[in-house]
């Protein structure tokens, strides 16, 4: 571990720039690992996932290398962050906007050169997570990487299978080239556990501000048509899965629909996910035969729903704002102003 070289940032009085290296760390063991590195964590009423959060990324970083960016949370989570010796950066609530937040926050730690960003209900699996996603980054043409979404304890099948679906066991980098066999999915990154590196980052004009959500693979897609790669790394797990109600599933693919509309140049760069959601249904079916027979209804249900939602997220500029508020799972998305 080399000494911390601690600064002060101008725009935000107490907190430190972040020198120090994810826990053992050092360029002479990891080639090309020689960036400053810092997590951000953006947090909202944490408190219900602060003990398995917390020991879990303890366990990885030291204390002063994590930055938790707080949206007036009302049961106690910038405390527990201050006592876990996190730095703490608050912003109101209404604010909170998926790309501009994290955008704002890399703006706190402008030495980062590697910006790590999780979400509050991730944990990650082992003290070695980090130091695999971050030895992607040796190759100089790597401008993001994200980890494995492993089901959480007492996932659901239909829950369980999503991960296993969506994140398999082996790694792999995709170029634009992907494109070609991936569609859409070539972009695929997931900011429950991603990294990113500034100067690519920066290139391609940071995270987008005014996203419903999918920040993530916005950023990655612009990345990738930048002439960079996007890993992802089977060998980083986190713990990290939803039980979503059939309101929340339809809710959510209705802003992944919104999504595509608004940023239709997806499509048009990278098109579909070439049958990946006929793939996924028989999967899921199958599955579900052998482990939860009984979840097979709920699962075509799901389908139906998920299919639904997403046709009227595309079709969302024939919506009322206060039609999209009440579908949207991420309503407060459309009383917001545009972001800068």
């Amino acid at each position: 571990m080399t000494c911390p070289q601690l600064c002060t940032l101008s725009s935000m009085p107490g907190i430190s720039c972040f020198y120090r290296h994810i826990a053992g760390f050092s360029g002479s063991t990891t080639p090309g690992l020689t960036h400053t590195t810092c997590v951000i964590v953006p947090t909202l009423n944490a408190a219900k996932d602060w003990p398995l959060f917390a020991p879990a990324l303890l366990a990885c970083v030291q204390p002063e290398q994590v930055l938790i960016v707080d949206s007036e949370s009302t049961d106690g989570t910038p405390d527990l962050a201050r006592a876990a010796g996190f730095h703490v950066h608050t912003i109101e609530r209404s604010g909170f906007n998926h790309g501009g937040t994290r955008q704002m926050a890399a703006g706190l730690v402008p030495d980062a050169e590697i910006l790590i960003y999780m979400t509050q209900d991730a944990v990650l699996s082992g003290p070695d997570v980090l130091r695999s996603l971050l030895a992607v980054f040796a190759d100089p043409q790597v401008a993001a990487a994200c980890g494995r979404q492993l089901p959480r304890h007492g996932a659901t099948a239909i829950e369980a299978h999503a991960r296993i679906f969506n994140y398999p066991a082996i790694s792999e980098t995709r170029t634009l080239e992907s494109r070609a066999r991936l569609g859409v999915k070539a972009a695929f990154l997931s900011n429950s556990l991603a990294a990113y590196r500034r100067s690519a980052l920066m290139q391609v004009g940071h995270f987008p501000a005014n996203v419903i959500f999918g920040e993530d693979m916005v950023t990655a897609a612009r990345l990738l048509l930048a002439g960079y790669k996007v890993s992802y790394v089977a060998e980083a797990g986190i713990y990290h899965s939803h039980a979503y109600t059939m309101t929340q599933e339809f809710k959510r693919h209705f802003d992944i629909g919104v999504l595509h509309s608004r940023e239709r140049w997806l499509l048009d760069e990278f098109g579909g996910a070439g049958g990946e959601g006929k793939r996924f249904v028989l999967s899921e079916l199958n599955y579900l035969r052998k482990h939860d027979p009984w979840q097979i209804p709920s699962a075509l249900m799901r389908t139906a729903i998920k299919l639904l939602g997403y046709r009227l997220g595309r079709k969302e500029a024939h919506l009322s704002p206060s039609v999209k508020r009440h579908l949207s799972l991420y309503s407060k998305y459309w009383t917001q102003p545009p972001q800068a």
